[in-house]
């Protein structure tokens, strides 16, 4: 039930539907029993047993309320028989008929408003968890699963609405249902309800064992089912290299291995399921035949209860197995459901070791310099950088150069504080950015990466990720320094042009170029370059290369590069090895030391 609260807490802006739903749940609660009670005066009528009554009955207070009803009935029943049966027979259809027609209309209004309800919990829980998943620092996804995360936000959430946002219709309608009835027939027969209530407890018990392990076989089937999407996921995302290495057999039999288990998982957990109803259904079948029995017994032998009440007290009992059956149903839900709310809020309840502190500040301005101060950090156990210290003045650029795993691209994701150093700080104009809110340091800065993340969209909305309400002519200018519209003009629309699933339609460096389109048009006064050029042809490097100097004039930089033709003219070069300072100085004076930098540019020299 713990995890049930935590649920619960989404429905409070639909508090006034729940209200609606259970004001129509009393009132078909109410008409559903008075439904079968209606039945026995019609009966009388039908077995001429009717008490024929000419005075009208007194009200005699609530103590006596069995014997006013009945009195009244036989009364009216009398009066209407004065006039002909027939008029006695049609009053009476007409009152079964309207007693059932309220009923469903109010089981109706309950189901219309609880459906806004569970329907607003859903679109309220997935928003919370995307924008969660969002939030939460890229270490998290290190060792998750995509395909479990994209399971968790669709089936674990539609789970959820399915098993525990189901009990809300059931958690005051049936137990409602029940308590009007069971008033009913003590008001019929108390002797003969205690009888009932003597099964229904022993029913429960054999029901209850049943479902014990629906919840760690359901956690089973929705943890399976995580598994197969992360494999079709990277199926999609590597399916070059699948088809390049004839991989297609292997990872098809790793999703039929998966498929299978999820076949083995499901089926149990079903089987377990479904067989609940039968389960409850043939235990309140052999409540009802021993009440026959037992019934039977009272009308015929000890004259103790009259038939037509008797067979009204038969349709009042079954009336119950109903709503029974129904609540067993939601126990096996809950214990369902348990698994999938598991899941869905170990995201929800994960506290992000990078939110902002209270009192963080909002900066909005760069005025003076950006300082990595003695910053140690490891992203496991080994330290990938060590007392890493460098000063960035405004308006300078400083590259990071050295072989790959020196701690290069660590740099770029402690500066824009994707983690956090270890010991250490990094600092923008003296105040540490861990006082910062991220959302104000992000802003200050502009990231094009190694690898040109762009989304399945317009040139156009892909590049207003830096600035939402630019104008064309803003992006139409940011293309043009960043080398981007010579092609963009001979796209199909323009601007408006679709550029495919993570921009696939494009070559690699026209995919650069839009990245770096995008950090001009936020224009942002530092920015952060990892390895830009890094996976481009000679020719697209030559006109990103022009780009990249075009978007860093008079703008703070830091450059991470793997080739070191693009670096030549930073203000200062910092050469790394093993996540420390080998050496560092411009370009000439790096040469002139013939050290770990003249070694590299030689190096490449012969690629």
């Amino acid at each position: 039930m713990n995890y049930f609260k935590q649920i619960l807490r989404f429905a409070k802006p639909y508090k006034g539907y729940a209200i609606l739903n259970i004001i129509s749940n009393i009132f078909y609660a109410l008409f559903g029993t008075l439904a079968m009670v209606s039945l026995f005066p019609m009966l009388n009528v039908l077995f001429d047993k009717t008490k024929r009554l000419e005075t009208k009955p007194v009200w005699e207070g609530i103590t006596g309320v069995k014997n006013y009803a009945e009195d009244y009935l036989n009364y009216f029943v009398t009066q209407k028989a004065s006039e002909g049966h027939d008029d006695v027979l049609i009053f009476m259809v007409i009152l079964v008929i309207s007693m059932f027609l309220l009923k469903n209309v109010f089981s109706y209004l309950a189901m219309y408003f609880i459906t806004f309800l569970r329907n607003g919990v859903l679109k309220d829980m997935r928003n919370e968890l995307y924008y969660k998943i969002i939030d939460l620092p890229i270490s998290y996804y290190s060792e998750k699963k995509k395909g479990d995360t994209i399971a968790r936000i669709s089936s674990d959430v539609q789970e959820i609405q399915h098993s525990f946002l189901s009990i809300l219709e059931l958690i005051v309608r049936e137990p409602l249902m029940i308590l009007f009835t069971v008033i009913m027939m003590l008001l019929i027969s108390v002797k003969l309800t205690i009888f009932v209530f003597i099964f229904i407890p022993v029913s429960g018990f054999i029901i209850s064992l049943i479902g014990k392990s629906l919840k760690r076989k359901s956690d089973s089937v929705q943890q399976e089912q995580g598994q197969f999407l992360s494999i079709v996921e990277e199926t999609l995302g590597g399916l070059k290299v699948i088809k390049g290495f004839n991989s297609q057999t292997a990872f098809g039999e790793k999703f039929r291995a998966s498929t299978t288990r999820f076949y083995n998982f499901s089926n149990k957990l079903l089987n377990r399921q479904n067989l609940a109803s039968p389960t409850s259904e043939f235990l309140g079948i052999t409540v009802i035949a021993v009440l026959l029995w037992y019934g039977g017994r009272m009308v015929l032998n000890d004259k103790a209860l009259d038939p037509g009440l008797f067979i009204v007290y038969m349709g009042l009992a079954y009336n119950i197995l109903t709503p029974a059956k129904a609540i067993s149903k939601a126990s096996y839900s809950v214990k369902k459901g348990n698994a999938a709310a598991e899941r869905v809020l170990e995201i929800i309840n994960t506290v992000s070791p990078l939110e902002d502190q209270p009192n963080a500040i909002t900066k909005t301005d760069f005025t003076d310099a950006v300082a990595l101060h003695n910053i140690s950090f490891k992203y496991e156990d080994d330290l990938v950088l060590k007392n890493f210290s460098i000063h960035v003045p405004k308006g300078k650029s400083v590259a990071l150069v050295g072989q790959s795993g020196s701690g290069k691209s660590t740099i770029a994701n402690l500066v824009t504080r994707f983690y956090d150093v270890n010991e250490g700080s990094i600092s923008i104009d003296g105040e540490d950015i861990r006082n910062l809110t991220k959302h104000s340091l992000r802003a200050l800065m502009g990231l094009v990466t190694q690898d040109s993340i762009l989304f399945n969209d317009t040139v156009k909305n892909n590049i207003l990720l830096g600035k939402l309400n630019a104008s064309d002519e803003d992006v139409i200018e940011a293309l043009k320094i960043a080398n981007a519209w010579e092609f963009v003009k001979e796209l199909p629309l323009g601007i408006e042009t679709n550029i495919g699933d993570s921009g696939n339609k494009l070559s690699g460096g026209q995919k650069q170029r839009l990245s770096i389109a995008r950090a001009v048009l936020k224009n942002p006064p530092i920015m952060i370059l990892d390895e830009a050029t890094s996976a481009l042809d000679t020719e697209s490097e030559r006109l990103v290369q022009v780009a990249l100097e075009n978007m860093m004039k008079n703008r703070t930089s830091i450059v991470i590069a793997h080739r070191l033709s693009t670096i030549q003219n930073a203000d200062l070069i910092v050469v790394m090895n093993k996540g420390e300072i080998a050496e560092q100085g411009t370009h000439n004076e790096l040469l002139a030391k013939n050290g770990v930098y003249k070694k590299l540019v030689d190096m490449q020299s012969f690629e």
